[in-house]
């Protein structure tokens, strides 16, 4: 499923806000959230602050520079920005602030549970990996077949008129006669 990050919301400025405001910004949480000062945190914690620390890493390089930042607008007021109940809602995923992307309640309620599974069956199944693995798939089982049915077609060239179990049976009266002699 595909997530927006509302880089304004990451870095705690206004849509408006001037370079200065996002410089300052960026600054004042790339400090706090640096993995430097959290290496010797336990692992959740420092987790956190990697993870903290990469998304305002991000929203800086996109609303510091003025193409990202118009592009970044533009995308963001179109329908593809998800948003929950009209407002957005917390880019860290839950209360705690832990983890990636927005909410995935929906406000519409049980009616649209099963156009929402269907969204994300349909997204899955149209993901370049696997449409690649569809078709590794499907070459595989067309080489399994071919090489089937290639080896019982020289069979028949090669054995005309016999069945398999004649076959066996020659070989075995071939193999005793061997013994024997």
């Amino acid at each position: 499923v595909f997530v927006m990050v509302d880089h304004y919301q990451v870095l705690g400025v206004t849509r408006n806000a001037t370079k200065q405001e996002v410089k300052e910004a960026f600054r004042r949480l790339a400090v706090k959230y640096h993995p430097d000062k959290h290496a010797q945190s336990p692992d959740h914690v420092r987790l956190n602050a990697t993870v903290r620390f990469k998304l305002v890493s991000e929203a800086y390089e996109v609303l510091n520079d003025d193409r990202k930042r118009a592009s970044y607008n533009a995308v963001s007021d179109s329908d593809c920005f998800r948003r929950t109940s009209g407002t957005y809602s917390n880019p860290y995923g839950n209360r705690y602030g832990y983890g990636y992307g927005y909410s995935a309640r929906n406000s519409r309620g049980q009616g649209s549970s099963f156009s929402s599974a269907f969204e994300s069956t349909f997204r899955y199944l149209t993901t370049r990996a696997f449409l690649l693995n569809l078709a590794l798939a499907g070459g595989m089982c067309f080489a399994f077949t071919a090489i089937d049915t290639s080896g019982e077609t020289l069979w028949k060239m090669r054995n005309s008129g016999k069945s398999f179990e004649d076959a066996m049976d020659s070989l075995e009266k071939t193999k005793v006669h061997k013994d024997e002699g």
